[in-house]
């Protein structure tokens, strides 16, 4: 039979939750007021809270200006662990209930939602019945903190904090148009500088003018004619199929759109811009099974991509 001394040796130590609660929003914020606005509390509550912490700790954890508040070293350490901490148990918890169990939240950037998930997807369905996934195209750059999206498809250069980003596809650039653009206007371009004879989606977007560079184009005094400006490249894509111009585009995900000769891409080198499509989702719930299962999926489509996550 233990003794009552070991009992209390393997028991934790911990403060009040509400108090450390407390503590992680301010020094998240540095700001009690801030802190009492996430929590539904009165400043002096959280004041209160967080001078019982410190009572129970035996240091201040904050410093205490005229205006702002300040974390002393201890406090800054003792701040990351609680944020770590309650970033897993949130994740726990959000695993734990069946609803969230059995939904998987996507948002993704339009682009690759209409020209690579929404045509895959039913595969992973397949693979994985007993889970709902639920996909949300838009432009609007997801808040993991505040919105119920598990995971994420992003554009851009793959550093965010707190997520972990697996890049799927580099944005690289080829102009693309279609066979009866050309038709109309005296067949497909021969050259580089051929293509100012066209008319040119969004021709103030500086990739125009990279590309034209990059293929030794000299654009002085020249009649780029036009084409309509328009927001995202699905849209961009979508111009292009119909005819209205010729659009800068990433190849990759028009492949299907050649193979039925409703694109062209009449010139072979491809610009990159240093961007990319990636895959993200919080870090502290990498673990969470779901995650886990469509990360898997997905990277398993992209097999260059680098996933040390995916062990």
């Amino acid at each position: 039979m233990m003794h009552k001394e070991t009992l209390c040796i393997m028991a934790r130590s911990l403060p009040p939750l509400s108090a450390l609660r407390a503590f992680e929003v301010a020094a998240r914020h540095l700001s009690f007021t801030r802190a009492a606005e996430e929590l539904g509390m009165t400043q002096a509550a959280v004041s209160y809270q967080i001078k019982l912490l410190e009572e129970r700790v035996g240091a201040p954890l904050f410093l205490r200006g005229r205006r702002q508040v300040t974390l002393t070293p201890g406090g800054s350490r003792f701040a990351a662990e609680c944020t770590s901490s309650f970033e897993r148990l949130s994740a726990a918890y959000a695993d734990l209930c069946g609803s969230a169990a059995g939904l998987l939240a996507i948002s993704s950037v339009p682009t690759f939602a209409s020209y690579w998930l929404a045509r895959h997807l039913g595969s992973f369905q397949l693979q994985h019945p007993a889970t709902a996934v639920q996909l949300t195209s838009t432009r609007h750059i997801t808040d993991f903190e505040r919105e119920p999206v598990d995971i994420a498809i992003r554009a851009g250069t793959g550093h965010w904090p707190g997520l972990t980003a697996h890049l799927l596809v580099a944005v690289d650039y080829a102009p693309m148009l279609s066979p009866s653009l050309a038709a109309r206007l005296g067949g497909m371009p021969a050259s580089a500088a051929d293509l100012l004879r066209f008319p040119l989606v969004n021709t103030t977007h500086e990739w125009w003018d990279l590309w034209f560079s990059m293929m030794g184009v000299e654009q002085a005094g020249s009649d780029r004619r036009n084409g309509p400006t328009l927001g995202s490249q699905d849209l961009e894509a979508m111009a292009a199929i119909a005819g209205q111009g010729v659009s800068l585009l990433t190849p990759f995900f028009y492949a299907e759109e050649v193979a039925a000769g409703r694109l062209v891409q009449p010139f072979e080198p491809l610009y990159p811009i240093g961007r990319g499509y990636y895959l993200v989702y919080p870090t502290a719930r990498r673990a969470v099974p779901k995650i886990r299962a469509f990360r898997d999926w997905m990277l398993g489509h992209f097999p260059t991509s680098s996933h040390p996550e995916a062990r």
